[in-house]
């Protein structure tokens, strides 16, 4: 059982729980047009690097986003980035108009929570996803995980760029 904590207080995450060297897991979340997206079958052949936070109008939340997207820009094409939230669609839509991010691809979870079930990211107690991020190379083994353990503090930046660097 992985757990974090969500102002000090501590919460399960509830799920399959990914890990490295698994194979990565497909899963249907909406896009912002409300199209269902299969975000690894779209994106097959490529490194990819999947980011979960619990909400974009979370102000560390939309931090890490942003932080993620500047840190990209060195990859070019060559990896595909996914945000997955719990955000409607229509708030991700607003969000990425705002903060201008074009090289994340936004993604909700919000129907049924199914990508943060099956990443093993669902804070049972807030039907939210914790902070993670995963790094799933272009044969599709996932070759980086960390889950946030504070809900709300910023990820290992490097950590997920260097598994970035490494897959290429």
């Amino acid at each position: 059982m992985v757990m974090i904590t969500v102002n000090g207080q501590p919460m399960r995450l509830v799920g399959r729980k990914v890990s490295v060297g698994d194979r990565a897991g497909d899963v249907r979340v909406t896009g912002l047009d409300l199209s269902p997206v299969l975000p690894l079958d779209q994106s097959q052949g490529k490194i990819r690097l999947l980011i979960t936070v619990p909400s974009l109008d979370i102000a560390p939340c939309s931090l890490v986003v942003r932080e993620f997207s500047d840190r990209l820009h060195q990859f070019g094409n060559s990896v595909a980035a996914y945000l997955i939230s719990a955000d409607l669609p229509f708030a991700q839509q607003r969000w990425k108009q705002a903060i201008g991010v074009d090289n994340i691809t936004l993604l909700s979870d919000y129907r049924d929570m199914d990508f943060a079930r099956d990443w093993g990211v669902l804070v049972q107690d807030l039907g939210l996803s914790a902070q993670a991020a995963f790094v799933v190379d272009a044969t599709g083994i996932v070759i980086y995980r960390e889950i946030v353990t504070e809900w709300l503090a910023e990820p290992d930046y490097d950590g997920a760029i260097a598994a970035l660097q490494t897959a290429l």
